[in-house]
């Protein structure tokens, strides 16, 4: 893609209203003709711990999609729809997935999805950007005052799971505005103003990682949850992938949910220059394809200005360099606490489960090692050979992928993980 140089002050405008993920949040229920999707939306956890979730599914009715109103109403019903057809498919595990979606789930998932510019899959935007709703809506935006909408089995760590991952793309709005007013800066050729929105991304990536600290659940029920989250691409359990009834004739495959799908770590790398290894730009160029629209247009708006490491070298400012490097160690910080979060949530539980040591914890699955999860991450990617060698960087500063993902992706038990390809994208003065 041609880089260009928008007009100064207008660059991304349009985009950030849609950017400030905590500032809206969906209705709950959906009209009435579509209360058969919502009451089995709501009742997800028991109805897959009981087995019954595909006997429900396969005697809804098939509803059109025509009198679903206005974006949230889709986004809604796309949330339902989502979390019910990976219950659907992953009900028994992995040794009996559904390979057919039935017509009465597959058609009006698909016609909400292509209404929305998204596949038929749970993505980040379904699990986390849209999946809460505050318990008293005077109150704040903190843990102690929100629910999902729609959950899974594993009560409270499941819970937990997906509203610190809200939480992390909450603290990251101050830090979206302010790449904004970098962009810019950078245009205006404002190293003042450059340098305090260098500043404000700074704090806004330290309180992401405080909000990434939140994370408690239990790593067992966590391991549980995940394997409804896992793809239909890649996925030795699903090989073919899975055919949508009354849409396509043939299987189609797509990644799961990951927070590689989050707009935010994508927009920061790409205004810091970081560059990943050749596989990794690959995977996390994909997973743009699974995010909002309006996500994906803002990330090649970013991507289309002046690079800014360019701009600070030039500069010979020495407080713009060291403002570069605080932010830029900052993120290095954040990936290096994901990493933590990806041994406990992943790695010793599936450590565990080869060993026989999980406990029972009251879910449906038999206990056995997810081996789709721990091989390939639930967005459907090798993953795992990222994070062994991050050492591996390309030229330019550049540094090795590690495809972040608040649906964590595994490194081996015991495996450090070092960053100091992050320290070669500093500036020296």
């Amino acid at each position: 893609m041609s880089r260009f140089t928008p007009t100064p002050g207008i660059v991304t405008h349009k985009r950030l209203k849609n950017m400030t993920f905590g500032s809206h949040h969906l209705s709950k229920e959906l009209p009435a003709p579509y209360g058969p999707w919502m009451e089995i939306a709501n009742n997800l956890p028991q109805l897959i711990e009981s087995h019954q979730l595909r006997i429900h599914v396969d005697k809804m009715p098939l509803l059109s999609s025509q009198h679903l109103q206005g974006h949230r109403e889709l986004s809604l019903a796309h949330l339902a729809l989502s979390f019910i057809t990976m219950g659907y498919v992953w009900q028994e595990g992995e040794k009996e997935t559904a390979k057919l979606l039935p017509r009465n789930l597959a058609v009006p998932y698909w016609e909400i999805s292509q209404a929305l510019g998204l596949p038929p899959i749970l993505v980040h935007a379904d699990l986390v950007l849209a999946n809460w709703k505050k318990k008293n809506l005077n109150g704040p935006l903190e843990i102690e005052n929100l629910d999902p909408i729609i959950s899974l089995p594993g009560g409270e760590s499941t819970k937990g799971f997906i509203l610190v991952t809200f939480l992390v793309e909450k603290a990251a709005v101050p830090g979206i505005k302010a790449l904004v007013q970098a962009v810019n800066a950078i245009l205006q050729l404002d190293d003042g103003s450059l340098q305090q929105a260098l500043q404000e991304m700074t704090k806004a990536l330290k309180e992401m990682t405080g909000a990434l600290k939140q994370m408690h659940a239990d790593c067992n029920a966590i391991s549980h949850c995940l394997v409804l989250l896992l793809s239909w691409k890649d996925n030795p359990a699903m090989p073919g992938g899975l055919i949508y009834e009354g849409v396509c004739d043939k299987p189609v495959a797509y990644s799961g949910g990951s927070a590689a799908q989050s707009t935010v770590l994508h927009a920061f790398d790409e205004l810091l220059g970081i560059h990943h290894s050749r596989e990794s730009t690959v995977f996390l160029h994909r997973m743009r394809e699974y995010m909002p629209t309006h996500h994906r247009a803002f990330i090649e708006e970013i991507h289309a200005t002046p690079p800014l490491k360019q701009h600070v070298v030039s500069s010979r400012n020495t407080e713009l360099h060291a403002a570069y490097n605080r932010c830029v160690s900052a993120l290095t910080d954040l990936r290096t606490y994901h990493i933590t979060v990806v041994t406990k949530y992943i790695t010793l539980a599936a450590a565990n489960a080869k060993q026989g040591r999980i406990e029972h914890v009251g879910v449906f699955l038999p206990m056995n090692p997810p081996l789709s999860l721990e091989e390939r991450g639930t967005g459907g990617s090798g993953i795992m050979s990222f994070l062994k060698r991050p050492d591996k960087c390309r030229g330019n500063g550049s540094v090795s992928s590690m495809a972040v993902s608040a649906v964590p992706v595994p490194v081996q038990a015991g495996e450090t993980l070092r960053l100091g390809c992050y320290r070669q994208n500093y500036i020296y003065a």
